[in-house]
């Protein structure tokens, strides 16, 4: 009998440290990742710390320029969410192998990304192929990049006769207005500033009609989901709740949200008039993360092999799309 009680209370002694380690294994802060000058529901909630509560861990939110780095940062390990990673960034990343899923649709921009010329080169839609032999700023591997390929390929545009010129939207801005590149393409506060008196190649309209989709995904670690599934839940349901706030109170988030992105509240105004956000219901639909986004991602990656720009796809990019946290929250 003495044995038994013994035995007993050692097995309740252990299953109490187990719980409590596995309790000390929530990480005392995560990193998430967002872009400057890009204006987004969920700043109502980055703003107001809206995460760390209901997480209930320290969040850390860093600056990158482009959703490439964003994807290396979290190959690094020093990086766990990116809220608003490209879809081709994140395509490039686990074709290459990177331990990383979407969980979410962070945002859908068609007006918000595109290639401008320069008002002196004369050059619109009906001559685009004048561009072959000039500078083209673009940030290679992004949304951007691909958006200019497809463009240019409905354009009879000869692609391998640009000189592309990697650079991330804000430097591009700046080569274009001292004249140094003869287009430049980019997105958000960057690309309002490439308009000035320029105009774009193709209207996002145009683009729009050709198949181009243009949007942003919420990418974690494989690491951060597997072990943390909860705090990958409750992220999205904060952000879903400010994107609702956005709708609900736009007065008030508005200027919240423009501070965040480090624009003036008319700039913000305008960009976030061009955005589109959803939500749980949204996202767990066949045109998002039910089966559109996966068909898309793979024939996009397919393109962009027999374009040059990036050496194999896989043969499915459907494992790469985690519903499951979605439909999780409620």
């Amino acid at each position: 009998m003495q044995r038994s009680i013994a035995a007993i209370l050692s097995t309740a002694l252990m299953a109490a440290a187990a719980f409590g380690a596995a309790a000390a294994e929530k990480p005392a802060e995560i990193t998430v990742a967002y872009f400057p000058e890009w204006p987004t529901a969920n700043q109502v909630a980055q703003a107001g710390r809206w995460y760390d509560k209901e997480l209930g861990v320290k969040v850390t939110w860093r600056k990158f320029d482009s959703g490439v780095e964003m994807a290396d940062a979290m190959v690094a390990g020093t990086v766990d969410i990116s809220y608003s990673m490209g879809i081709i960034p994140f395509m490039g990343a686990v074709s290459r192998g990177a331990s990383l899923r979407a969980v979410g649709i962070a945002v859908s921009y068609a007006e918000n990304d595109n290639c401008v010329i320069h008002r002196k080169a004369a050059i619109d839609k009906s001559n685009a192929h004048e561009l072959e032999g000039k500078k083209v700023a673009v940030p290679l591997g992004t949304v951007t990049h691909y958006k200019l390929l497809r463009t240019l390929d409905f354009l009879a545009v000869d692609t391998s006769k640009l000189q592309l010129v990697d650079m991330v939207s804000a430097k591009g801005a700046e080569a274009l207005e001292r004249g140094e590149v003869t287009m430049a393409c980019g997105w958000g506060g960057a690309l309002m500033r490439m308009m000035g008196k320029n105009q774009v190649l193709m209207s996002a309209r145009e683009q729009t009609k050709i198949g181009i989709r243009t949007f942003d995904v919420i990418a974690v670690t494989n690491a951060l989901a597997e072990k943390h599934p909860d705090l990958v839940t409750a992220f999205l349901r904060v952000s879903d709740r400010a994107a609702d706030y956005l709708d609900d109170e736009p007065d008030q988030a508005r200027p919240v949200i423009a501070k965040a992105a480090g624009l003036s509240l008319k700039q913000s105004n305008i960009l976030l008039s061009r955005f589109q956000f959803y939500t749980r219901d949204a996202q767990l639909t066949g045109s998002w993360m039910r089966g559109g986004v996966q068909a898309f991602t793979k024939e996009v990656a397919d393109f962009l092999v027999r374009q040059g720009a990036m050496p194999k796809a896989l043969d499915d990019y459907g494992p790469m799309f985690d519903a499951s946290f979605y439909e999780k929250v409620q």
